[in-house]
């Protein structure tokens, strides 16, 4: 049983995502009155229960919540998600990989979210039904596939029942089932209701298409299923959610950790028209802040009522600490050993005598995750059920908690899931705090008579101050070089915050003291290192941190491949060349990094700009499985203003599902991991947070965004992730190309004005 459903408490037997059983569930719980075929792919004889399905029609749902295909009468062709989609293109994914072997026409073909269920989603990578690590295409890859190709078996069984003919005579393309012999041909919705009668094939029957005769898959006749709704504003997300008689909620949150309420002065809030009443919230230590709601009938009256409140919090035990002593704190721990992470031969002895040693500090910030879409939740909260709606990460651990805040049972608790404008990890929050918060509102607004749904909104402010950052680190690196330019040892000290301290994951993620998401990406560089030591500090703030897109990667490729460049400068070899040499047993790293190379002129003079001196750079890592290079080019002039012109991105994420998911999913990467490392971060004045908005916690903007190319390497591996590797390597791609330009190193994140001269 895997880590989100121990983290749970469930009981689900995850199985195998690639081996799951077939079940024909009746049609009655999908199309009562028009027919249809639904397939479900289940885990164990609990989750294919088909008892459970038969349901009366007075109480049949929009989907049945096994099913991962259905096929009406009215020709239509449906995938049900198990998966968040929150702009990373996984509705697109999961419908390519079942349209495919089902042969659908991809215009006949819809997606509709899954409701939090592990018993019959659950993701096996994970443990349970979640959305994370860049694992839904890779989850899902056989899963979908086999569902799509068992609905076709079914479909042609019942064609050749129907017409009497050989099975092994039909055929079937862009959702049309042909007989070229007879003439005779149907669509999917003519056949749907005799197919579902049609015993499932067994798995081993099961002969899934070659790769060379996909019509879908690796091709770029998918445009994405979830761009028409976004576009003409019928997309579903939390905050367009409405029910009747529903009251909105705006937070005051204390401003630090650990502060609780002293007094509050509704007054002034009260009067404000529209208001309907005023609740506490009483904090969880550790998981989420006091705060006082104000509930009104819509979002601008609660907000006013909110900053009408007069509160006194009481900061006697709060987080109280400055940027500045972070930092210090930070350095002072990395310049000592550490726990042992990771260790290769001796570095001590590596580091004793090297022809050349470089060291090299460097300083990472806290990062909010900053989606365009701030945290919000709706939940309606009965004597016996509480049903909530939120563009859902983490169904599994957010549904045991909800239950738990509310007093039911996990499974009187149903989310909803919608559609969520980005994350970046945010809504995977390993506490749950927005559902903790959101419940704990509902609760304590029922015991005051309250009966009615209530839907949390966080303002941008209260989401850039709502902690839940990506850690800060520091990292310090001390290497060796012999005459010859080799490298004679690595060592590598942390210190920062860990991710799973302090949470539920902690048991499982934590292991000799050391946090993998700490350290990964140094501690597995699969650099040819003869001698290496990775140490790691884990400092405990009550501070709550939280993976943020691409998790550790995110610091420790920079490090890494900044003090690899450097490395490469002082034994005077070219980049590509030396890290050529530390890979030469890795194929997938040098596909990425020769591909790179060649696309972007590597060796190569860069054109001039007038005034503005210029610099290419590159970095090559793989993180989830999948391996990328970029190469930055870089225009900087007199006073120090940087321009990213030019990225080109090389990516091997095994088998391409779809090309321009893949491209988009790079280019975006791209563009999150520039705003961070060039003006990005979140510092403390005495505990409290000091930015609150995009005026100073900048992103990209769209004249900022440097021309992209992005090559997929062909491969017939196993897909993996795309929706995070594509950040970590941007900073020290653009870092090095820094250097190139200027020969500065640039070792404290952002940037900032550290280029002026």
């Amino acid at each position: 049983m895997g880590i989100l459903n121990r983290i749970a408490g469930q009981t689900a037997n995850a199985g195998d995502a690639t081996t799951g059983a077939l079940i024909n569930v009746s049609r009655r719980n999908f199309l009562q009155t028009t027919g249809g075929l639904a397939l479900g792919i289940c885990f164990g004889p609990v989750a294919c229960s088909t008892e459970k399905a038969a349901v009366p029609a007075a109480d049949i749902a929009p989907f049945v919540p096994n099913a991962f295909l259905r096929i009406g009468a009215d020709n239509s062709v449906t995938v049900i998600a198990k998966f968040l989609e929150m702009g990373q293109g996984t509705f697109t994914g999961l419908a390519t990989l079942a349209a495919e072997e089902l042969d659908a026409d991809w215009a006949q073909v819809a997606v509709e979210a899954a409701p939090a269920d592990a018993k019959k989603y659950t993701n096996a990578l994970l443990g349970g039904q979640g959305t994370g690590g860049s694992t839904a295409m890779a989850d899902s890859y056989l899963q979908m596939r086999t569902a799509g190709a068992s609905a076709r078996a079914m479909l042609v069984a019942a064609a050749a029942e129907q017409w009497k003919v050989p099975a092994g005579e039909i055929t079937v393309a862009k959702g049309v089932i042909r007989h070229a012999a007879s003439g005779k041909e149907a669509s999917f919705g003519q056949f749907a209701d005799a197919a579902a009668k049609q015993p499932v094939p067994a798995p081993e029957t099961i002969k899934l298409k070659d790769p060379k005769d996909f019509t879908l898959i690796g091709t770029t006749a998918t445009p994405r299923k979830d761009s028409q709704g976004k576009t003409d504003g019928s997309a579903m997300f939390t905050q367009d959610v409405k029910l009747p008689n529903m009251l909105v909620a705006v937070l005051a949150h204390a401003p630090k950790w650990g502060a609780t309420i002293k007094s509050v002065d509704e007054t002034a809030a009260r009067a404000v028209a529209g208001v309907v009443d005023v609740v506490k919230v009483d904090g969880v230590p550790g998981t989420t802040r006091a705060a006082v709601a104000v509930l009104a009938r819509n979002t601008w009256v609660a907000k006013q009522g909110r900053d009408a409140l007069v509160i006194e919090w009481d900061e006697s035990a709060a987080f109280a600490k400055s940027s500045n002593e972070i930092s210090k704190e930070f350095k002072a721990l990395a310049a000592k050993p550490g726990k042992v992470a990771a260790t290769r031969g001796d570095a001590s002895a590596g580091l004793k005598k090297p022809a050349k040693a470089i060291e090299a500090v460097y300083e990472f910030p806290y990062l909010s995750h900053a989606p365009m879409e701030p945290l919000n939740c709706v939940v309606d909260l009965k004597a016996d059920s509480c049903t909530i709606w939120n563009g859902e990460q983490f169904h599994t651990i957010d549904q045991m908690v909800a239950a738990g805040v509310v007093g039911l049972k996990p499974e009187q608790v149903t989310i909803k899931q919608v559609y969520a404008g980005g994350s970046f990890g945010r809504r995977a929050s390993s506490k749950s705090d927005f559902i903790v918060e959101a419940t704990t509102l509902a609760k304590a607004a029922r015991a005051k008579g309250i009966d009615a749904p209530i839907k949390m909104i966080w303002m941008r402010e209260d989401d850039m101050r709502g902690g839940y950052y990506r850690p800060a680190f520091v990292h310090a690196i001390k290497a060796g070089l012999d005459a010859e330019g080799r490298i004679t040892g690595w060592q590598s000290r942390l210190a920062g915050q860990s991710i799973a301290k302090g949470t539920p994951l902690e048991q499982y993620m934590i292991h000799d003291g050391i946090d993998h998401t700490s350290v990964e990406g140094i501690s597995d560089t699969r650099y040819a290192f003869e001698h290496l030591q990775v140490e790691l500090h884990s400092v405990d703030y009550p501070l709550p941190v939280l993976w943020w897109r691409s998790v550790g990667h995110t610091h420790s490729a920079y490090a890494m491949e900044t003090m690899i460049d450097e490395l490469a400068h002082a034994a005077g070899k070219d980049p590509i060349a030396f890290r050529r040499t530390l890979l030469e047993k890795q194929p997938r790293h040098l596909k990425v990094l020769e591909l790179a190379a060649e696309k972007s002129g590597w060796g190569t003079p860069l054109p001039e700009i007038a005034g503005k001196k210029r610099g290419r750079g590159i970095a090559v890592h793989e993180s989830f499985n999948t391996f990328v290079a970029e190469v930055a080019e870089v225009s900087i002039d007199a006073s120090g203003q940087l321009k990213v012109d030019r990225v080109v991105c090389a990516v091997d994420c095994g088998l391409a599902i779809n090309p321009d998911v893949i491209k988009a999913q790079m280019e975006g990467g791209i563009g999150f991991g520039l705003a961070a490392i060039l003006k990005s971060e979140i510092t403390f004045d005495k505990g409290a947070v000091v930015q609150g908005n995009f005026g100073d916690y900048p992103p990209l903007r769209i004249n900022e965004m440097p021309a992209i190319e992005v090559h997929i390497v062909p491969s017939a591996e196993k897909p993996s992730g795309v929706g995070e590797p594509g950040t970590p390597v941007i900073g020290p791609a653009v870092a090095n190309a820094v250097f190139a330009a200027l020969g500065k190193r640039i070792r404290k994140l952002p940037f900032g004005d550290q280029l002026s001269a």
